[in-house]
């Protein structure tokens, strides 16, 4: 059967399971059973709570309410399988306790409809607990059917495209953001314990500062001014230390014009906090408690893996500052880095992409993050940034081209970042005319002026210590987590293609039931298809034939920092080896749309440095050239997800 008969057929099978259910709906609505008329249930019991408390319960009667995810029918008796907000629970059917009528109502309940289940708690002959049903209400009806129950919602795009299906179908989603709420409800809880005020800030602002990020922009209507989406939460918690509140902390959504990959999406949430009469000193000490207090409520132990890494939350966080982290992993001293111009011969001597406007300190951090951030893999505070690249610190009174901050790294990524608050209103003006000098000089995520900001400093601040967590990292930490978006409810997602969203919407035939359309591939213009230049001239067999293509897997995929162009690859291919490959097509392709596809690679080139790092092969693409046009279009090949990773085409 050729693959479109097989779709034409699934179409059809797809049609008559949608045909059965809405008939289904019709023959209760002509009998005045209608479960959309009803408003509530007397739902008195979960599942769980059913099971922990069993010998309490047991002969005793209870309401339950849930989605039914199996059945079966077995003559005069039958199971049901009814899950709720718990987790599943058996439940007992038979004629004799429902009566002729209802348990011929049981019988035409299908996969996914909502009923209400009472009964009493009793345990099975092969020790299962159970709920001996004797009424059953259908509250709602499933008109589309759920993923086969074995396999369940396995793509990642649809998991998180129709999150509702991957919370039902999937217990380890459903787990992880129960976790996600335990962890923001531990963190009031711990933060309460040390007098912090929970408090909250505009999302609306006119000048969004407080980090390196470029700002979403709108415009309001009422006011018809251009605002921007804050980028942080720093400088309104600010003013409220200079207003007295001394300790403060804010959890909310900020907003960042980015990337979209595994670790970044344009929304998450931020904690902030701030604390009068400390320094980063005594963030430090916070953080190091509250990441224990949080593993030890959340995971019940200090020692955690991650992506199969053990993690060490027990042991006291290693400290080190930013230069030495550099000297020992990449065996240069800044300390002894003088000039400019020496700086510059560093970086391209290593290979270091650098912008004009960097100084010293930038490129400092850019090896940094280069060298280091990768090795930090235990819970380590890197301390005493450069100057330049920490607009709102104080400086540090011993070397007056650092300031007192910290980042966390735990597993080599940033967990939280930390200052002793900068609270010199001339030292803080002065540092807003330098980021307004980048700015100038085309730099989209430099800090602005905030007069309102500076008149609040004039008045005076205190000596005050500052931290910010990313809670969504923190999450994925703690629930071991790979991408961001599996502990994000709603991630952002690239818009569908409109063809495809056409040929995917559910249309009326005119008898109220959805036809599932099959989705029509997108026809590409392949008329006019220049080939790259590697095979432009003729090559002879032999050549050609010691060329190794594979089919390889997407693992992972990010944008570079500091590369408009280049995306990164973790892939499969099929060696137990991860493979890394960059490639230059960020202006065709987000890197969240291309995790988890088959790609073709030729994997027997020698590695290749790109921005500091190897790349160990070629991922192929066609470009096609436009007609009467410079414009280039870039489709990367892709092949059937069927086809495993390793695979060598000939």
């Amino acid at each position: 059967m050729s693959e479109k008969e097989k779709n034409n057929a699934n179409q059809q099978d797809m049609n008559h399971i949608l045909k059965a259910r809405y008939d289904k709906l019709k023959e209760l609505q002509d009998a005045q059973a209608d479960p959309f008329v009803i408003t509530k249930a007397r739902q008195t019991r979960h599942s769980a709570e059913v099971k922990e408390h069993f010998s309490d319960l047991e002969n005793q009667q209870v309401v339950i309410a849930g989605r039914v995810m199996a059945k079966r029918v077995m003559g005069k008796a039958g199971f049901l399988h009814v899950q709720d907000r718990d987790g599943k629970i058996q439940v007992y059917v038979s004629r004799e306790s429902l009566g002729e009528e209802e348990y011929k109502a049981y019988k035409k309940l299908d996969i996914g409809d909502i009923v209400e289940v009472s009964g009493f708690v009793f345990k099975t002959q092969t020790g299962e607990i159970s709920i001996h049903g004797e009424k059953i209400i259908l509250l709602s009806k499933s008109l589309y059917p759920l993923p086969e129950k074995f396999h369940g919602l396995q793509d990642t795009d649809t998991r998180y495209r129709q999150r509702y299906v991957d919370l039902i179908m999937n217990e380890d989603s459903r787990t992880v953001f129960m976790k996600r709420s335990e962890i923001l409800r531990e963190i009031r809880n711990f933060l309460a314990g040390r007098d912090f005020m929970e408090v909250e800030t505009p999302m609306l602002v006119e000048n969004a500062g407080g980090a390196a990020a470029r700002p979403f922009e709108t415009h309001y209507n009422a006011l018809n001014e251009d605002v921007k989406l804050r980028i942080s939460l720093e400088l309104y918690l600010k003013r409220l230390i200079i207003g007295g509140m001394e300790r403060v902390y804010e959890i909310g959504r900020v907003f960042r014009n980015e990337g979209i990959d595994t670790r970044h999406n344009p929304e998450f949430t931020l904690m902030e906090l701030y604390q009068a009469y400390t320094d980063y000193d005594g963030m430090m000490e916070l953080t190091e408690s509250m990441f224990r207090y949080l593993a030890e409520k959340v995971c019940g132990t200090l020692h955690i893996s991650y992506q199969g890494t053990p993690i060490d939350l027990e042991s006291p966080f290693r400290r080190l500052t930013m230069t030495e982290a550099i000297r020992e992993y990449a065996g240069i001293d800044f300390d002894k880095v003088t000039s400019l111009e020496e700086a510059r011969a560093l970086a391209k001597e290593k290979e270091i992409a650098f912008e004009e406007r960097h100084g010293i300190g930038d490129i400092e951090n850019l090896f940094f993050e280069e060298f280091c951030e990768e090795k930090l893999i235990q819970p380590t505070f890197i301390m005493d940034h450069p100057l330049s690249i920490s607009p709102l610190t104080k400086k540090k009174p011993s070397d007056p081209t650092k300031v007192e901050r910290f980042e966390l790294f735990i597993y080599g990524r940033e967990m939280a970042n930390a200052y002793s608050e900068l609270n010199d209103p001339i030292d803080q003006r002065e540092r807003f005319k330098a980021q307004d000098a980048l700015a100038d000089a085309g730099d989209e995520e430099a800090n602005h002026t905030d007069e309102d900001f500076l008149h609040a400093m004039e008045i005076g601040m205190p000596p005050t210590g500052g931290i910010g967590y990313g809670i969504d990292r923190l999450v994925m930490l703690l629930t071991d987590s790979a991408s961001i978006r599996d502990v994000l409810l709603f991630p952002t997602m690239k818009p569908l293609d409109k063809k495809d969203e056409g040929n995917r919407a559910s249309k009326g035939n005119g008898n109220g039931i959805c036809d599932q359309v099959a989705t029509v591939p997108e026809k590409i213009d392949f008329s006019n298809v220049k080939i790259e230049p590697l095979f432009e001239e003729q090559v002879d067999f032999e050549t050609f034939s010691k060329s190794d293509f594979r089919a390889v897997k997407v693992k992972d995929c990010f944008a570079v920092p500091k590369s408009k162009k280049l995306l990164q690859f973790t892939l499969d291919d099929g060696t137990g080896t991860d493979r890394t490959i960059l490639s230059g097509i960020h202006d065709f392709y987000e890197p969240e749309e291309l995790i988890g596809k088959t790609l073709i690679a030729i994997t027997n080139l020698p590695p290749r440095a790109m921005m500091g790092v190897e790349s160990c092969g070629m991922l192929l693409s066609a470009i096609n050239q436009k007609k009467d046009s410079d414009e280039e279009e870039l489709h990367l090949l892709m092949v059937d997800d069927h086809i495993p990773a390793g695979a060598k085409l000939y």
